[in-house]
């Protein structure tokens, strides 16, 4: 895809540049909260029901490995297939490929566990993937954590190739 066409998606929706990589643009945001005393005691703060996003990648750029409380829904709506990285909290990797081709083993939607490692690549050179990402309890900061390559690797020290992939901070 033409970079002229991944500039036009990104103004047409609005998007803007993600910690993570990529480009994204909030779609939705509950007006209803979870109280913290409702949550589990590792949430700090109230939460929103739901939250949704558009999320863009380019095949020059990946999602970060990160990792959240919650767990996440991706939904995919059009360019790229995506191969999206797990790791488990005991250190489990898995692939998975988020796409329309359900005969080649891609699926339309996949849901990231709560506490999961995760990133996220586009497959096709010179193209894109539009995704939107569910997340409830709703999505915070609070909760995104996005470690160093060092400290990822220090934790998962047999899939220092992938984490080395789809890293972007060293140390």
């Amino acid at each position: 895809m033409h970079e002229n066409s991944i500039n036009k998606i990104i103004d047409v929706l609005g998007l803007a540049p993600h910690p993570e990589g990529g480009y994204f643009k909030e779609t939705y945001r509950s007006s209803g909260e979870i109280l913290q005393d409702c949550l589990p005691d590792d949430y700090k703060g109230n939460r929103n029901y739901s939250t949704c996003i558009y999320f863009l990648m380019t095949s020059n750029n990946f999602s970060a490995f990160h990792r959240i409380k919650q767990d996440e829904i991706w939904h995919f709506y059009d360019g790229s297939p995506i191969r999206l990285h797990t790791i488990s909290e005991s250190g489990i990797h898995e692939e998975h490929l988020i796409g329309r081709d359900l005969i080649k083993g891609e699926v339309p939607q996949f849901i990231v566990p709560g506490g999961y490692w995760f990133g996220a690549e586009v497959i096709n050179k010179n193209s894109c993937s539009l995704v939107g990402c569910t997340v409830s309890p709703g999505f915070s900061f609070v909760d995104f954590e996005l470690k160093s390559r060092l400290e990822l690797i220090n934790l998962f020290p047999q899939h220092k190739k992938i984490i080395a992939n789809l890293t972007r901070n060293m140390q």
